[in-house]
């Protein structure tokens, strides 16, 4: 626990006690106490939102561009605030879960940026949070270094510029109360952040710069614009510091992206395309509707008509408000034991790329240092300038159907539903035990994606649909085979996962494709998994089994 003593906060755990004398100082309690108190109901009362919507959409509701809006998207004259120092070129954006040898390996990358992540390619264990922010403030004062297996790791002399991604406005800090109720993990993880490393961010000739994740409404934006303005007055910067980029990554943000940019425009550094966590909001937010059954995760690629319909637009909103169109994911990484296999890997790599650079993203995300070099040359190549943003692709027009459409060629196959349930299995497993990303079949799989295996195989359970290549019909009992007979080889994709931990994810998707509804995120049915563990009392969790 901590020892300092701040008014109605309290530290549910000591998983992690010299992170947290460093971090749990008075003042930077007594800020995040302030910014709960101030924002916490209308996170609430957002969230609350977003269940009214689903039950429209379950009611037949179309999504659809907000009329309410219409002079927001209409008006030609508004822009967004220039580029911060760092984040003029963003040609390619390494990302990974913040180890110490993970933040040291991808500063000294070769990408313009860093994307630490406190989201979907970690596990929130409070030692995994709380030691991630200490090698962050360290990385940022040059005083990080590393050594394992006689091999020692330190910063370079110009490492890439560093953007944090909080969790999402859904998610729950258990560990940590205030006025016994816990605080938000978006706030936990900004604020913590925030009142320890801006200012000395700012010496140094940058900023505090964030990916926000998970938004479903310009009004979510709104909030987290409003305490990007608190923030700055807190301890006393200029407004306009702070940079947020939003990842839009559920189906109702795709129709408020002017929205969003305009709600966030004095602080805006653009919108990403955030494609993964897309296509599972796509089934999600359509539950109710079995014509937006899709087929396996492979064969919903960038390029079926509602994934391009996004992107397209994304491409054309931003560059219309003067921010950066980033790309997305590309989850393959090295295949170092077979260079054939690597090279049919780093193929499908440059096709990515490629597309995304001539689309007129401005930049493109990795998952591996090695990919470094492929990223930069096809954008070095393609790319006039640091950005894109005089590509203004004028020529595209988007309509609410586009984004909607259905039309996704591919089938149902039985290797689908076998690597469907092994990865939502092994990651599931692999999260609890404290791992937010794992190397499977040659692919990052982080939590979006095990997100997508767990509403896939929920959909096809929902709706009875068969297996194309066998002409079996998919149900509960049918699935509950395949995952006894894949359960044994979780140890082998997961190196040292506890039994225990294998257990809960079998049982987590057995009862997750039975249910009428899926649950909303697996982080939030399972987090109660990690509080236990962190020795947080059964009053302050949250879990489904």
């Amino acid at each position: 626990m901590s020892n300092v003593t701040v008014p109605g906060v309290k530290v549910h755990s000591n998983v992690a006690p010299k992170a947290q004398a460093e971090l749990f100082t008075e003042g930077a309690l007594k800020f995040l106490a302030a910014l709960h108190r101030t924002f916490e109901t209308t996170r609430q009362s957002l969230l609350t939102a977003r269940e009214d919507a689903q039950r429209r959409y379950d009611s037949g509701v179309a999504l659809d561009f907000p009329a309410e809006t219409k002079a927001v998207r209409e008006e030609p004259s508004w822009q967004c605030a220039p580029p911060a120092p760092g984040l003029e070129d963003r040609r390619v954006e390494i990302t990974g879960p913040t180890d110490r040898k993970m933040v040291i390996n991808a500063l000294n990358s070769g990408a313009k940026t860093f994307m630490a992540d406190f989201e979907d390619s970690s596990s929130p264990t409070f030692a995994n949070m709380l030691n991630g922010q200490v090698n962050l403030r360290d990385a940022i004062r040059r005083q990080i270094d590393f050594e394992t297996g006689g091999k020692k790791y330190k910063l370079v002399e110009n490492p890439a510029v560093l953007i944090v991604r909080p969790r999402g406005w859904h998610l729950d800090e258990p560990r940590v109360t205030i006025d016994n109720i816990p605080v938000s993990g978006s706030i936990f993880d900004f604020a913590i952040f925030f009142y320890h490393s801006a200012k000395e961010l700012v010496k140094r000739g940058f900023g505090p710069y964030f990916y926000l994740p998970k938004m479903e409404h310009y009004l979510e934006a709104r909030l987290w614009n409003d305490i990007f303005v608190f923030s700055q007055s807190y301890i006393g910067l200029p407004q306009g510091t702070i940079r947020g980029t939003v990842l839009i990554e559920t189906l109702p943000a795709a129709f408020q992206m002017e929205e969003i940019l305009f709600e966030l425009r004095n602080h805006s550094s653009g919108l990403n395309c955030g494609r993964w966590d897309y296509i599972f909001s796509f089934i999600k937010k359509r539950r109710a509707d079995r014509s937006a059954v899709l087929p396996d995760r492979k064969d919903v690629t960038m390029t079926v008509p509602f994934m391009d319909a996004y992107v397209r637009l994304l491409i054309k909103t931003c560059h219309k408000r003067k921010v950066a169109a980033m790309g997305g994911m590309s989850a393959q990484i090295p295949i170092k034991d077979d260079p054939k296999a690597n090279e049919v890997a780093m193929a499908k790599v440059r096709a990515d790329k490629l597309r995304e650079v001539t689309a007129g993203h401005d930049g493109t995300w990795i998952a591996h240092p090695l990919i470094n070099t492929i990223a930069r040359e096809i954008f070095d190549q393609h790319m006039l300038g640091p950005n894109q943003y005089y590509n203004l692709r004028s020529e595209v027009q988007v309509a609410a159907a586009d984004l909607l459409s259905t039309k996704v060629p591919g089938q149902i196959t039985l290797e689908g539903i076998k690597e469907n349930v092994a990865t939502c299995l092994a990651y599931t497993a692999a999260w609890v035990g404290g791992n937010g990303c794992i190397p499977f079949n040659y692919l990052m799989e982080d939590a979006a994606t095990a997100e997508i295996t767990r509403i896939q195989l929920w959909q096809w359970v929902k709706y009875g649909l068969r297996v194309d290549d066998t002409g079996d019909v998919i149900t509960a009992d049918y699935i509950d085979d395949h995952i006894e007979k894949i359960l044994p080889t979780i140890k082998d994709i997961v190196k040292g996962v506890n039994e225990g931990d294998v257990k809960i994810a079998k049982e987590y998707l057995k009862s997750q494709i039975r249910r009428t509804w899926p649950s909303e995120f697996l982080t939030s049915d399972l987090m109660g998994h990690l509080a236990v563990k962190d020795g947080v009392a059964a009053r302050f969790q949250k879990s489904v089994l």
